[in-house]
């Protein structure tokens, strides 16, 4: 079983970071993915990559945790967004570049 630790992205639906304080270890998917013949839905064996998945504060101690039960993993780094910084009349500004569309 492979693992990734990795930090998880803020979502779009909200404007805050509360999701994105903790770190994941989570599992590869080890068995490929079926289409169920009767639902339609798809399915699989495979219920570590599934059903486990592992929060921690920090990264090094997902980094341990990996490391004490021998599982073999990927670290993805966590990703920083730069602030744009806007301004609200800058859309009616009389030098604006690009023209007024709705």
């Amino acid at each position: 079983m492979f693992a990734r630790i990795y930090c998880p992205a803020k979502t779009a639906m909200q404007s805050g970071k509360t999701k994105t304080s903790h770190w994941i270890l989570e599992f590869d998917q080890a068995a490929a993915k079926r289409i169920d013949p009767l639902m339609g839905w798809t399915s699989t064996s495979d219920t570590v990559s599934n059903q486990v998945r592992l929060k921690f504060d920090t990264r090094e101690a997902a980094i341990s945790y990996a490391k004490e039960k021998n599982i073999p993993y990927r670290l993805d780094e966590k990703a920083t967004a730069e602030p744009v910084v806007k301004s609200y009349s800058d859309n009616f500004a009389v030098n604006r570049r690009k023209p007024w569309t709705h």
